[in-house]
């Protein structure tokens, strides 16, 4: 296809897209789908060769927010039966990111739901990332806090953060269809604050929640300008108890394109496969890995994902490899243009980049910091081209916040 022809040299180049080549992807037939992928994947090989960065969650503040955000389990006036916790302590935090670093999770993505932190709440969380920090100094910690107030991204930085996680999650013009609390402009404002004041921004989006071809380009075009470090893409996991619990749209087929998409759009940055991934690309996951260059290990935010192992397992069975503490994510390029942030090497704080970045993403039950599936057992319904998975969505009962082992 002469599209993919131009597109993939557009990506060496660095070079975007037009709306209308972006567009064509989300269009192209399944009969061409494992060429637009392996279009793609030359496109990420380019820049990030056959790594996977794995990223792990800690929800340090569960359910309880004030913010309406349709997708949310944790949203004002959500009936999902999601742990509801509050703050969790320095030491239990800690203790919850030992155990995604020793599963092979490069990056601890701290989420706290809310509107936004409050000074108190910024404390809470510098003391966090000092304890993580001293337990393990070469981890990469991204926070994810929602919206930010003048000068808390700079404490947050000061504290040791590495990168901060804020998802424009859908286009502008449509932003006011899934949240009325707040508005694309405050979410623009806090990936701006993070960018000045030397934190790595990640910023991502939810594929799902029945937008158009035309909002997927808007908000990857608009998350393009921004210039973010890492793109988490989320598929929405419609949860029981949120309104959009009856928005199940997508197929493997379609969550491959909007990868391919986000990557030529993208070329070289961090994409990052967040929630919903086990949920909407089953068993078409290790295709992916040919797209997006990092992942979220283990479970998210308030649902369960596949096993750790079963993680790994994956990646090494598509010819990946994990990505090390002391490799760079970034492309040179990119590392020369931050500077602080993303530049460093072997026990750097951030040396990498891409929260759904930070926080992969954050929402859940089809988003931000994520959510996803859990593994089910020999009695699960077979797959039906179309019909809704619930099968797949299970509500997180371990990690933080309970006396159970995390799932790492």
């Amino acid at each position: 296809m002469d599209l993919l022809n131009t597109l993939v040299n557009k990506g060496l180049r660095r070079e975007s897209p037009t709306r209308e080549e972006a567009l064509a992807v989300l269009a192209t037939s399944d009969d061409d789908l494992l060429d637009v992928v392996a279009t793609a994947g030359k496109v990420r090989r380019h820049w990030f060769g056959r790594r996977v960065k794995l990223n792990y969650l800690v929800n340090l503040k569960s359910g309880l927010c004030p913010e309406d955000c349709s997708y949310c389990s944790q949203r004002l006036g959500s009936k999902a039966e999601i742990l509801k916790y509050t703050w969790l302590k320095p030491d239990q935090a800690s203790q919850a990111a030992a155990a995604g670093v020793a599963g092979g999770a490069k990056r601890v993505c701290l989420v706290a739901s809310g509107r936004g932190p409050t000074d108190r709440d910024v404390d809470r969380v510098s003391d966090t990332i000092k304890a993580i920090k001293e337990q393990n100094e070469a981890v990469e910690v991204c926070a994810c806090l929602g919206l930010l107030s003048d000068g808390q991204a700079e404490r947050l930085r000061e504290a040791g953060a590495d990168a901060y996680n804020h998802n424009l999650n859908t286009s502008e013009a449509t932003y006011g269809d899934i949240t009325t609390t707040h508005t694309y402009a405050d979410r623009v404002d806090t990936v701006n604050k993070a960018h000045a004041a030397g934190l790595s921004a990640c910023s991502g989006l939810i594929a799902g929640m029945g937008e158009s071809d035309e909002d997927l380009v808007d908000v990857v075009f608009s998350l393009r300008e921004l210039d973010p470090d890492s793109v988490p893409v989320n598929f929405l996991i419609p949860m029981e108890g949120t309104p959009l619990a009856k928005e199940w749209h997508l197929t493997p087929q379609r969550c491959l394109r909007i990868l391919a998409m986000t990557r030529f759009v993208c070329p070289d940055v961090e994409v990052r496969i967040a929630g919903g991934r086990e949920v909407h690309l089953r068993t078409m996951q290790p295709l992916a890995l040919h797209l997006a260059n990092s992942i979220f290990l283990g479970d998210y935010l308030t649902s369960e994902g596949q096993a750790g192992r079963a993680d790994l397992e994956m990646i090494a069975d598509a010819g990946f490899e994990v990505e090390g503490a002391g490799e760079v994510t970034l492309p040179e390029h990119r590392v020369a243009d931050r500077g602080g942030c993303g530049s460093h090497g072997e026990g750097a704080g951030c040396g990498s980049h891409g929260e759904g970045g930070g926080c992969g993403s954050a929402h859940e039950g089809g988003s931000l910091c994520g959510s996803a599936p859990a593994e089910k057992g020999a009695g699960a319904v077979p797959a039906v081209a179309g019909e809704p998975r619930t099968d797949l969505v299970a509500v997180r009962r371990r990690g933080a916040g309970t006396d159970l082992a995390p799932n790492a």
